[in-house]
C-alpha cells in the first residue's frame, strides 16, 4: 500500500521527521509509516501521528545491517515517499536504499512539498549562498537534517505497531571494538542559547570572559572553525559552521567574529543574532538582528555585568 515511510536511528529525528510526514498526509491522503530499530520508542511514535510504526528486530544491531530489510519493506509496500534523518548513519542509509530502489535522492532537504505528483524540495548550496529547488519524481527519497522540524506533537489516535524479525546477520563484517564519542559539556546542537568566540579572541585564557557571559546568560559556548582546529582552544564538537555543528537556538551571541559564509550557515536559524565585532563592515552585521560595534573586551564585561543584575 503507498505512503509515507519514515526512518531514522535517532529517535528524536523521527519524532521530527514526522511533522514533515503528517504535513503531507494532509495533501497526499496517504498513511505516515514509520521503521525503527528502537522497540522503546515506538509507542511514543504510535501517538505522534504515525498510522503504523514497524520494528526491526535483528542479530546485528548495527543500523547499516538493516538495509536489505528496509529497502525490501518500501519496494513491498510501493512507498510514495521515504524520509530519513540526515545524521551520518542516516546519510548512509538512505544512498543504500535509493540504489537498492534503483531511484534518485535529495539530500538535506529544509523543505519539501507534494506538487503535481512529484516531491518539491529545497536545500542549500555552495556553503549557503543560493538555495537549489529540486523535483523527485515518486518514489522520491529524501534525507532531512535534524532539526529542521519541530517534534509532532501528541496525537489522539494511536497508530498500530508491529514487529518484523529480520535476518541481518553478515560475516563479512566484525567488530572488534567500539569507542564511544565523548563529548565535554552539553551538546550545543540542542542548546537554547550559545556565545560563539572566533579569532577575535587574542588569547586562549581570555575565554574566561566568554564562560561568564554564557553563566550570565545561561548560555553554552561555541566557537569557529579557527578556535577549534588551528589553535585547539576548545573542542571540535564546539565548531559552529558549514562542516561543524549547526544550530537553532533562541539567542546566539557572537564575540569577535567577522562573520564569513561557512559560520553564518551553522547559525541562520538562531531566532535572534547578537554580534559584536570591532569592523563595522564585518559580515557577520548583515546576518545580525543586532550589533555592537566596538571591543569585545570592553563590551563584554558590561554585557555580563547588566545580565548578572537580572
Amino acid at each position: 500500500m503507498p505512503g509515507i515511510w519514515i526512518y531514522s536511528e535517532d529517535s528524536a529525528v523521527v519524532r521530527q521527521l514526522l511533522t514533515a510526514g503528517l504535513e503531507l498526509k494532509q495533501v497526499m491522503q496517504q498513511p505516515v509509516n514509520v521503521i525503527t530499530l528502537n522497540p522503546e520508542a515506538a509507542p511514543g511514535f504510535a501517538n505522534a501521528g504515525a498510522d503504523r510504526v514497524y520494528v526491526l528486530a535483528g542479530t546485528n544491531p548495527w543500523p547499516e545491517s538493516y538495509v536489505a530489510a528496509i529497502t525490501g519493506i518500501l519496494e513491498q509496500e510501493q512507498a510514495s515517499v521515504f524520509l530519513a534523518g540526515a545524521t551520518m548513519r542516516g546519510k548512509d542509509l538512505a544512498a543504500q536504499v535509493a540504489a537498492g530502489l534503483n531511484t534518485g535522492l535529495v539530500t538535506d532537504a529544509l523543505s519539501l512539498q507534494y506538487l503535481d505528483g512529484a516531491i518539491e524540495t529545497t536545500r542549500l548550496l555552495y556553503g549557503g549562498l543560493a538555495v537549489c529547488t529540486e523535483t523527485a519524481a515518486l518514489p522520491a527519497l529524501v534525507t532531512i537534517p535534524p532539526r529542521t522540524f519541530a517534534e509532532a506533537a501528541a496525537q489522539a489516535g494511536q497508530g498500530e505497531i508491529r514487529t518484523i524479525e529480520v535476518n541481518n546477520t553478515d560475516d563479512r563484517v566484525t567488530v572488534s571494538n567500539v569507542c564511544p564519542i565523548l563529548r565535554q559539556g552539553a551538546d550545543i546542537a540542542a542548546a537554547g542559547r550559545v556565545v560563539c568566540v572566533g579569532r577575535g579572541l587574542a588569547r586562549q585564557e581570555d575565554l574566561t570572559m566568554a564562560e561568564q557571559l554564557a553563566a550570565a546568560a545561561g548560555a553554552e559556548i561555541g566557537c569557529t572553525r579557527g578556535i577549534a582546529e588551528d589553535y585547539h582552544w576548545l573542542p571540535s564538537d564546539r565548531y559552529i559552521g558549514i562542516s561543524g555543528q549547526k544550530i537553532k537556538p533562541e539567542l546566539y551571541i557572537g564575540m569577535g567574529i567577522s562573520g564569513q559564509v561557512q559560520h553564518v550557515v551553522g547559525i541562520r536559524d538562531a531566532k535572534i543574532i547578537v554580534a559584536i565585532d570591532t569592523n563595522e563592515k564585518a559580515p557577520i552585521f548583515e546576518a545580525a538582528d543586532y550589533g555592537i560595534v566596538g571591543d569585545m573586551y570592553e563590551i563584554v564585561p558590561l554585557l555580563t555585568a547588566a545580565l548578572q543584575k537580572k
